[in-house]
Parts: structure tokens; sequence; C-alpha cells
């Protein structure tokens, strides 16, 4: 078991400044390689009160806020414009910027796309849904409905 310092989200693993212990090949080959963590050490435990402190100023100030923000994303469909081939078919897949950049468009709010989810790749045109964790106790669900661009 490797002893990591987050430095940013992990899904099932922990939040940005969280010290965690997690199999060798997952440390070795994913989170170090990718950014999102760094070997733990005595003088990376002064890195976490900073890291943490970036993260508190990334969140959402309130509870209260969140709670608006997840009421009106629950409450809107998002549409999304995408090329797309025959059958409706998309030329890729939609991505968490494509999902950041349509809310935004839509009024509702900025959100942070590396707290976007999506469970399955979307790659057809339609109803789908993707979620987004506002705060450490609230996820809201995001209705996107994908649509061929003109």
């Amino acid at each position: 078991m490797s002893k990591l310092i987050l430095t940013n989200e992990v899904s099932g693993v922990g939040s940005a400044g969280d010290v965690v212990e997690v199999k060798n090949g997952y440390a070795r080959n994913y989170l170090i390689p990718q950014g999102l963590a760094v070997a733990w050490s005595r003088g990376g435990e002064k890195q976490v009160e900073q890291i943490r402190a970036a993260r508190a100023a990334r969140e959402l100030a309130t509870l209260e806020e969140a709670q608006a923000l997840k009421a009106k994303i629950e409450e809107t469909k998002i549409k999304l414009a995408v090329k797309v081939g025959q059958d409706g078919r998309l030329f890729g897949s939609v991505k968490t910027d494509h999902i950041v950049d349509a809310v935004a468009a839509a009024g509702i709010g900025a959100i942070d796309k590396r707290k976007v989810e999506i469970a399955t790749p979307i790659k057809f045109t339609g109803e789908h849904e993707a979620t987004v964790r506002l705060r450490d106790d609230i996820v809201a669900t995001i209705t996107l409905q994908v649509v061929a661009a003109k």
C-alpha cells in the first residue's frame, strides 16, 4: 500500500488534501502520472493545508447556495447541440467540458468540471443523465437533452 496526498478529487478515493492509502499499482500507474496525487512525506504534510484551503475557496460558500443550485440544475433540462452522423450517433462523445459549458449557457451558474461524472459514455442523441458533486454531501443530477447541431 502507498500513502499519498491527493491534489484533486478522485471519485471513490477522496478529496483534494486527503491523505489516503491505495494499492501500489494504482498509485504508480494512475494517480501520480495523472497529477491527481503526490507521494506522502513529512514535508508534504505542509502542502496538505494549502491544498485544503484552495479546495475550500473553490467549494460553494454555503449549504443554502448549494441546495439552490441543485434545485435549479435538477428542474432544468440542459440542451446540448453536437455534431452527429447517421442514426443520431455522435462524432466522439459528450465530455464534462461540454456539460459545464451547456450549464453555463443555460444561465444556471458555473460548476467545476472535475466534479461532473458521466456514468456511461454519451454517444447518441436523446436524453441522458450526469451527476455533479456540488459539495461533499450534495449531488445534483443533470438531465441532458442531446440534439443534432444545425
